[in-house]
């Protein structure tokens, strides 16, 4: 019989019984109703050699006029587009940094107070706004609307702006407050045209009303009850904003309504998360598909905005040689008629591409974990199971010339697991292959596990399971 294979990520401590079910470096796709399968699973990118700037992190990354701009470390770079980084100049700190320019001037938000925010202008000459002009107030993150560089005050629920077109001229009366509620504001974000203000709590949405004392305006409708958690996660894409809640929700906006989209097991993951409001998070997009990376220091979940799925993604850690909880890449830029991402934990920014099968030479470990199969209160057994994959992958030399699919199984709930069982994927052109397990006993219930960590293009498209 035909068997339901992995299609998302949903394993929730505690409940392990109800699902063990995970995506690590797969992602579903919906096929058309007279395919073979309906929801096959593809291979996430690998990732190919770009450039290394500096001494990283990578902690932000910005197109200035058509120019990549980098903050690695505590420098700021210029990389052209064969990946040659030019230093421009210290703006300190070691967080992730807020970039916005007016179309002649960067402004680089690199931690909160009134000295560690500059401006680079478009001949790249770096210059910090002058910590004793009383008429900049500090800036906890900034964006740009309309001439403007909006810039929110650090522990405080007020915003205010530069000079029309001047990111250097700052005026103390242009300020406002976000009054309908007393909460410190937490980032600002410009999406279509509105300045969304971010609260610890709740989050007000202001426009450009062109008024001679302050040009922008609350949108009295707007007012949405739910706060930021983590100002480094707000993200533009899809023609809507998402973010991570207060309540350590994931959430994208249906117009100004917070609409959830994370799942229970999510939620319970990033529950027990040592540190969530650090959370960073940026899209990037792949044959249609267009992927919210949210990561963690302890994991990275993906949301595809195409199938509402999410899954999730693991890196390597070449150094000591391990697999890690979390996907490397923290921040992503189209550019350059490339996909380039930078390494949370070193100067390289790299190229993601879908035909690149390693991190950088490193391995990528894919996983499939089954949602349970069971028959009620029947026992099953599992004479024969044959998993449906892309073969006739194999290389030509090296690693993956016969590369194998590793098979193991839990009858727990995902407690405890079996031995693997290899199984043969196919060496270059051997596209009948096909990967069988017999004799496998019997069970109330079992998660099945399909791990390949070989340098080739995978795909599952279905299960069948004979008794």
């Amino acid at each position: 019989m035909r068997v339901p294979f992995a299609r998302n990520s949903y394993k929730r401590e505690g409940v392990e019984h109800l699902s063990a079910q995970r995506l690590v470096n797969y992602f579903a796709e919906a096929s058309p109703p007279d395919a073979k399968a309906q929801i096959p699973v593809i291979g996430t990118p690998g990732q190919k050699t770009f450039a290394d700037i500096g001494t990283g992190p990578i902690r932000g990354m910005h197109d200035f006029a058509g120019t990549l701009c980098v903050v690695s470390g505590a420098d700021i770079f210029t990389v052209d587009s064969a990946g040659t980084g030019t230093n421009r100049g210290t703006v300190g700190g070691s967080a992730d940094v807020f970039m916005a320019d007016n179309g002649t001037q960067l402004v680089i938000q690199a931690e909160t107070g009134a000295t560690d925010t500059y401006v680079m202008t478009a001949v790249f000459a770096l210059t910090a706004i002058n910590p004793n002009d009383t008429d900049f107030h500090g800036a906890s993150s900034v964006a740009f609307t309309g001439g403007y560089i909006i810039a929110t005050t650090p522990s405080a629920d007020t915003f205010f702006i530069s000079a029309l077109n001047d990111a250097t001229a700052w005026d103390a009366t242009d300020i406002a407050t976000a009054e309908s509620d007393p909460d410190n504001l937490v980032a600002c974000f410009v999406d279509h045209g509105e300045v969304w203000l971010f609260g610890e709590t709740t989050t007000e949405v202001w426009y450009n009303s062109g008024d001679s004392d302050f040009p922008f305006t609350r949108i009295s409708t707007a007012v949405v009850q739910r706060g930021c958690l983590a100002k480094h996660s707000i993200v533009a894409e899809d023609n809507t904003i998402f973010w991570l809640g207060d309540d350590k929700i994931v959430y994208k906006a249906a117009g100004y309504v917070p609409q959830r989209i994370s799942t229970h097991a999510i939620e319970s993951a990033i529950a027990g998360f040592a540190s969530p409001a650090t959370a960073t998070a940026f899209f990037h997009t792949q044959e249609g598909h267009k992927f919210y990376v949210l990561s963690f220091d302890e994991a990275t979940f993906v949301y595809d905005a195409s199938t509402q799925l999410w899954h999730e993604r693991e890196g390597y850690d070449t150094a000591n040689n391990r697999f890690l909880p979390r996907w490397r890449p923290a921040h992503s830029l189209k550019i350059y008629g490339k996909t380039l991402v930078g390494d949370f934990a070193s100067g390289k920014i790299n190229e993601l591409d879908i035909n690149t099968f390693t991190d950088l030479g490193d391995p990528i470990r894919r996983i499939a974990t089954a949602p349970p199969l069971h028959a009620g209160t029947k026992r099953v057994f599992a004479n024969r199971l044959q998993i449906e994959i892309e073969s006739g992958t194999g290389l030509t030399s090296g690693q993956g010339v016969a590369p194998q699919a590793m098979l193991d199984w839990s009858d727990d709930g995902g407690h405890t697991w079996s031995n693997e069982h290899w199984a043969n994927m196919g060496a270059k052109g051997k596209y009948r292959k096909r990967l069988i397990w017999r004799r496998m006993g019997w069970f109330w219930q079992r998660v099945y596990r399909l791990t390949i960590s070989d340098p080739v293009k995978s795909a599952i498209i279905a299960a069948n399971l004979n008794d």
